[in-house]
């Protein structure tokens, strides 16, 4: 790798290492070996970047809050016509950073060029104000928006490229601008992001980027007082220390962090042949799309107790036969877990499990062929027999493994799958309209699929109710995020009032 691929910090219109000089191996998650070096920045580099931002903002003076609303879509449309261009040099380097099949990292792609799209499009829509009326021909009332101001984006390592759209499009459609930090184990595809943007125009200060860990990095994009706002993805304990660090200057706070996400299925669901095959089918890709390094895997599986030795066993069969392997490997159907960190963590989940009782169905173990035995495999996990007291079961593993629990009643179904501190996702099986509808209703989860799993919209609102977070992402309340509201009203006759006498 040559000096100048090392130089992953942008900083008011230039590439830069980092200001001690620091670097930092990137990993190959599927042989453990350094394919990429990145600069390692510190809290130096973190002022240098939110300084050159707040001059880029300029109290909303500067070039970029100031560029037509029209012009700034413009760019979001060019960024996503490069992301196209660059489509498979992208998923081939968020597969090799992230150990993602390379497929996954395509539709990867393919998702964040949707997100610049419908942000491009909602901003143009959405940007003529709301007339408010006060009740009299005098008075001329409006609601209008304008950008938060600097924007601290701290971003996760399981979707760095995805969750990094989540947050700089409707930055940008909102005219903001921004310092972002991505996850230190997966940076390369937001440097690659940031790139992008350079070269659809985006004035100099406007993006900033500083590779390295969350302290100090994070730490201080988050106390930082000349940041507006700070949106964070990731774990719940990190989500916290950033809240807290936001308080002392009263800034915006958006926060997604994960969740502990239920499929709830109904024996009716699995009635026909077909619906069997579906309902498990979808299971699999509930739990272990991406080794299960999902904030919203379906790591919980609730199945009525009629049909749980039927579903489970068939569900392990299939799990038993999922094809590990390296991310560009087109065989592949399920690559490693991003570290060492994660594979002992999840390990560690396995093992706990099987102590408190749970019945090992599939999985539980790394694989041991040669090709594999380098990198941080684990193989699709089912543990049957779980209950609420256990730990896989309570908190987040992020990993590759499915809990079975069981219920009877539909009144069962819902309080099960509301038992958990998180409340990101869930999913309800049934051939019955009105008991699916009637238990999503019930179901306190920002997203909630009837007869599926996993898809998203860029138009709807992505977030969690309880330790999942606070705020959304995508939809109109993924711009509002970024703006903030201003009532001007205007008296076209003014008089005096003669409130007072003297």
């Amino acid at each position: 790798m040559s000096e100048q691929d090392k130089l992953t910090i942008h900083v008011d219109g230039q590439w830069r290492s980092a200001a001690s000089g620091a670097t930092r191996d990137i990993l190959d998650p599927a042989d453990a070996t350094a394919f990429a070096v990145v600069a390692e920045g510190g809290a130096e580099d973190a002022d240098a970047a939110i300084a050159a931002a707040r001059k880029a903002f300029g109290q909303g003076q500067g070039e970029w809050p100031r560029t037509p609303v029209a012009e700034r879509a413009a760019l979001l449309r060019r960024v996503a016509d490069l992301l196209q261009r660059d489509r498979e040099e992208l998923a081939l380097l968020e597969s090799r950073d992230a150990g993602k099949t390379l497929e996954e990292g395509r539709v990867d792609v393919d998702c964040v060029t949707d997100a610049f799209r419908y942000f491009a499009d909602l901003v143009v829509n959405e940007s003529g104000g709301r007339v408010v009326d006060a009740g009299s021909p005098d008075i001329h009332s409006v609601v209008v928006h304008e950008p938060v101001g600097v924007c601290a984006l701290i971003t996760p390592w399981n979707y760095p490229l995805l969750q990094a759209s989540w947050k700089v499009a409707p930055a940008l459609a909102a005219g903001n601008t921004f310092v972002i930090k991505p996850s230190e184990i997966t940076p390369l595809s937001t440097v690659a992001l940031v790139r992008l943007l350079v070269e659809a125009g985006l004035p100099a200060g406007v993006a900033n980027i500083v590779t390295g860990p969350g302290d100090p990095v994070g730490a201080r994009f988050a106390e930082h007082p000349d940041v507006d706002l700070v949106s964070f993805t990731g774990g719940l304990v990190s989500g916290t220390k950033v809240m807290r660090a936001a308080a002392d200057s009263v800034k915006k706070v958006a926060l997604e962090l994960g969740g502990k996400n239920p499929n709830v299925v109904f024996a009716d669901a699995c009635a026909t042949a077909e619906g069997f095959d579906t309902a498990v089918d979808q299971a699999l890709n509930a739990a272990f799309i991406h080794s299960g390094q999902v904030c919203s895997a379906g790591s919980r599986l609730i199945v009525e107790e009629s049909l749980r030795e039927r579903f489970v066993t068939e569900l392990a069969r299939r799990a038993e036969r999922i094809r590990l392997g390296r991310g560009t490997d087109p065989d592949a159907e399920c690559g490693p877990l991003v570290s060492a960190a994660q594979l002992a963590r999840t390990e560690d989940f396995v093992a706990s499990a099987l102590a408190e009782g749970a019945v090992l169905r599939a999985g539980g173990e790394r694989p041991t062929e040669p090709d594999l035995r380098d990198g941080w495999f684990y193989r699709p996990t089912v543990l049957d027999r779980c209950h609420r007291r256990m730990r896989v079961v309570r908190e987040e593993v992020f990993g590759p493994v499915l809990t079975v629990e069981t219920f009877r009643t539909e009144d069962e179904a819902v309080a099960l799958a509301n038992d958990t501190e998180y409340g990101l996702a869930g999913a309800v099986w049934s051939a019955d309209a009105g008991r699916a509808r009637r238990v999503a209703a019930r179901l306190r989860h920002g997203t909630v699929w009837i007869n599926d799993f996993h898809p998203y919209l860029p138009q709807a609102e992505w977030g969690g109710f309880g330790k999942s977070g606070i705020g959304r992402e995508l939809g109109p309340a993924g711009l509002a995020e970024y703006r903030e509201s201003k009532h001007v009203y205007q008296n076209l006759a003014p008089r005096p009032v003669r409130w007072f006498k003297g």
